[in-house]
């Protein structure tokens, strides 16, 4: 079955760095773009960033773009977010999510775009 595994979440100092990585199973993971969310209580998921099958559509949330980078290694099936200059607004728990196909006219930051989910790992920033 479909399975997105998150890890690589922990505590970290503001300015601090840290790796996530999105291990897929269970499908083809070349055919399917990926797109990384985050979710704080009381809000909703917000998209973070995106990335194509080929890994050459990359897009950002305007709050995360220029410390973010999102990448891809097909033949490991895995996605990673490297997040730099981290800030204490970027707390929150990070899921990734493999993008629905023939889904036309929603903009990748949308969760309903996408149909399967990991559990998600926490990130906190703080002193």
């Amino acid at each position: 079955q479909v399975q997105l595994v998150e890890s690589g979440g922990g505590l970290v100092q503001p300015g601090g760095s840290l790796r996530l990585s999105c291990a897929a199973s269970g499908f083809t993971f070349y055919y399917y773009a990926i797109g990384w969310f985050r979710q704080v209580p009381g809000k909703e998921r917000e998209g973070v960033s995106y990335i194509g099958s080929s890994g050459r559509s990359t897009y950002y949330a305007d709050s995360v773009q220029g410390r973010f980078t999102i990448s891809r290694d097909n033949a490991k099936n895995t996605v990673y977010l490297q997040m730099n200059s981290l800030k204490p607004e970027d707390t929150a728990v990070y899921y990734c999510a493999r993008e629905r196909k023939r889904v036309y006219g929603i903009s990748w930051s949308f969760p309903s775009k996408y149909d399967y989910w990991g559990q998600g790992t926490q990130v906190t920033v703080s002193s």
